[in-house]
């Protein structure tokens, strides 16, 4: 599916679906009426109705199959962004243990690291272009920030410990969400959608093609159906773009203020 139509909005995404498939459904129709003539007349009004029932099963089971990948993405997605956002709260709240200097160096970094994922981050996985390097410079910077730290107590001891314990977990939840925005819907499965729909229509017109007003009716109705089914699996392919996509806005909400 063209990749520009992820990123409108649902209104706009639908009107985009609909018209472009009941076109396709109007092309089949006239195809199908002009060539219900004849010899091909009897032998259309000779195919059985049996025979969308196993197609329409197939394609039943294919949409169910594609929206539980998506929405199994979409619930990935959103875990992965509140398991770092509650790991970098826990790395605020533990540099309080910690001298003015050190809290104020920890709360920096944390800003710092929730910014980059805002300001660029996001902009990169909602076009799936997220760079993922083997070891992140953030998450370098910010052990050796949380080791460099001498302990004075056992309470700052502890501290250190659960800091660097939830530094890990939310870098490991920040490679989790950049890896979830590469999941799409492959162009084979899109195909295979598309095949059948088209198989669907070509049957449905078939049977009815001696009655223009039912033949229109059936694939009219159809043609709505395999719309919806398509916005409803496109307006979720992708947890981080479009519309109803999973924000930062968790992350945000975890953002340290500057201490005067």
């Amino acid at each position: 599916m063209v990749d520009w139509l992820y990123h409108l909005p649902v209104v706009w995404m639908a009107v985009v679906v609909f018209a472009a498939t009941l076109l396709i459904s109007g092309v089949i129709y006239v195809a199908v009426l002009a060539l219900a003539t004849r010899e091909r007349a009897r032998a259309f009004k000779a195919m059985s109705p049996v025979m969308l029932t196993p197609l329409a099963v197939i394609f039943g089971l294919i949409v169910a199959f594609l929206a539980a990948q998506v929405w199994t993405d979409g619930e990935r997605a959103n875990a992965a962004v509140i398991r770092e956002a509650n790991a970098l709260r826990t790395v605020v709240v533990l540099a309080a243990y910690y001298p003015q200097e050190h809290e104020a160096r920890i709360r920096a970094f944390v800003r710092r690291h929730i910014e980059k994922a805002v300001n660029e981050e996001w902009p990169a996985m909602a076009k799936r272009r997220a760079n993922l390097p083997l070891i992140s410079a953030g998450y370098t910077e910010g052990l050796q920030l949380a080791l460099s730290i001498v302990p004075q107590n056992e309470a700052q001891m502890i501290a250190q410990r659960e800091m660097v314990s939830s530094l890990q977990s939310a870098f490991e939840a920040r490679r989790q969400r950049i890896i979830i925005s590469e999941s799409t819907i492959n162009w084979v499965k899109w195909t295979v959608v598309g095949l059948l729909a088209v198989l669907l229509l070509l049957t449905i017109g078939i049977v009815h093609s001696d009655n223009r007003g039912s033949a229109a009716i059936g694939m009219s109705i159809f043609s709505a159906a395999v719309a919806a089914c398509i916005v409803l699996i496109a307006s979720h392919n992708r947890p981080f773009t479009g519309e109803i996509s999973v924000g930062p806005a968790l992350l945000m909400q975890v953002l340290p203020k500057e201490k005067p």
